[in-house]
């Protein structure tokens, strides 16, 4: 006999776009200020500007805003990438969505 696929019903409700949404923000936001802190400790945005683009007239407060985002950004890749691998094959393979429609 065939094995028949797990009933959708018996299984845990998905979760909620807003909890997947801020469980990839949140941790990356937090990872983001710890680095950012971390990082501009040694490096001055200003001499940082100097070494990369010396004809842009930034502020230091503005380098600390770009140098927050960026890491950010990279923080949440890394987060939402985690959480792409970690779906369910079944979600991926068998074209179903996590609402349990196909």
């Amino acid at each position: 006999m065939k094995p028949q696929p797990p009933n959708l019903s018996e299984q845990a409700p998905p979760r909620a776009s807003l909890q997947c949404v801020g469980a990839i923000l949140w941790p990356s936001f937090f990872v983001a200020g710890v680095v950012t802190m971390v990082f501009f400790a040694f490096i001055d945005p200003e001499a940082l500007r100097e070494i990369t683009f010396p004809s842009l007239r930034l502020s230091r407060e503005l380098g600390y805003t770009l140098g927050f985002f960026l890491i950010w950004l990279a923080t949440a890749s890394s987060s939402l990438f985690t959480w792409i691998l970690l779906r369910p094959s079944r979600f991926v393979q068998g074209g179903l969505r996590p609402d349990g429609k196909s």
